[in-house]
């Protein structure tokens, strides 16, 4: 009778370590893998936050769920208030230009985990009646975002509207201003497609863009048309140094976005004074869309709407080449203000 008491007792112990030595693999199993979870900000490069009251990177990057919640309506005011979330005015703003790449980079930026970004354009300094709602109706169309976080909207509408740089330096003289620039003539062609292709959509007809660029009773560059207007970027950005320094500025190559978007990326992350956190892991070419698209974490990717990258038509090389030189002037002028030269022709 003792033996089997004896035997039983042995029995159930072994039971018992068996438990406790599974418990213990499958918590330092699950530790590796939480470790293994966080592609965009790896341990080895994690820096402590400058100040105690900061929320640190890796916070910000496991609430991405929470601000995800927020945009799509569903989170309570009691999550707000106890995450001490906020509605801020941006820091930073992509004023422009129009088909240079300024959503891709908007959301190539968003990878970051200290910025949030406006998902929609807002047009309040470029559009009277927004603007006459005052700067509280602003406030409440950007996301709501940890307090250390930086929020930047879009729209490219700013560069060109002789409105805006007052009324942006109004809000705030310090900002930081992105513009974001591709080869004139290319970005013409590209702003004339995006009409043509709005035109289609409603059985509409539309001029080539042939005669749209070209004065046919003068055979010169038409100045007129507003494809070509945009693309004379020191005519617009003259107007800009009347209210803010050269340093609030930082122009992206969208060219340079579109084959090799990292090195563009970082100079952003510098140039808005954030620790460097977007790497290769984040961005991946996408051979069937032709682009390069985001990769947020292990289960998270995304690529822009199909409506970017379209094909352009064929454009006569005769009147190419007269938009090149036309605009090869400004595009001197514009490196000599700027300080960054590219390879134009």
């Amino acid at each position: 009778m003792l033996f089997k008491q004896q035997a039983l007792l042995r029995q159930k112990l072994f039971v018992l370590g068996s438990l406790a030595i599974g418990s213990v693999l499958y918590l330092v199993a699950r530790v590796g893998t939480l470790d293994r979870l966080q592609p965009i900000c790896p341990i080895e490069s994690r820096l402590p936050p400058p100040d105690p009251e900061q929320i640190p990177l890796r916070t910000l990057q496991f609430k991405r769920a929470l601000l995800h919640e927020l945009r799509k309506g569903n989170a309570t005011k009691e999550q707000i208030r106890l995450h001490n979330l906020v509605q801020q005015l941006p820091r930073a703003i992509i004023i422009g230009v129009r088909k240079g790449g300024t959503r891709a980079l908007l959301e190539m930026l968003n990878l970051h985990p200290a910025v949030v970004k406006a998902s929609q354009e807002i047009h309040f300094f470029d559009n009277d009646q927004n603007y006459g709602r005052g700067i509280d109706w602003y406030r409440e169309k950007m996301p709501f975002s940890f307090p250390h976080q930086i929020t930047i909207e879009k729209s490219p509408a700013y560069f060109i509207t002789e409105e805006v740089p007052e009324r942006i330096f109004k809000m705030n003289s310090s900002i930081k201003l992105l513009i974001i620039v591709r080869e004139p003539t290319t970005r013409a062609v590209s702003d004339y497609t995006q009409v043509l292709e709005g035109k289609e959509r409603k059985n509409k007809t539309y001029h080539k863009f042939e005669k749209l660029a070209v004065d046919s009773g003068t055979c010169e560059v038409n100045t007129k048309y507003k494809a070509v207007r945009t693309s004379i970027y020191t005519k617009h950005l003259e107007r800009w140094l009347k209210y803010f320094p050269v340093e609030q500025f930082h122009i992206v190559d969208g060219d340079r976005l579109i084959t090799d978007p990292l090195p563009e990326l970082q100079l952003v992350e510098r140039f808005l004074e954030l620790p460097s956190r977007i790497s290769r892991y984040n961005l991946y070419f996408n051979a069937t869309r032709g682009f390069y698209c985001l990769r947020f974490n292990i289960v998270f990717n995304k690529c822009l709407a199909g409506s970017k990258g379209r094909i352009h038509p064929e454009v006569d090389p005769s009147v190419v080449t007269k938009l090149q030189r036309f605009f090869h002037p400004f595009n001197q002028k514009f490196y000599q203000i700027t300080g960054r030269t590219f390879n134009w022709p």
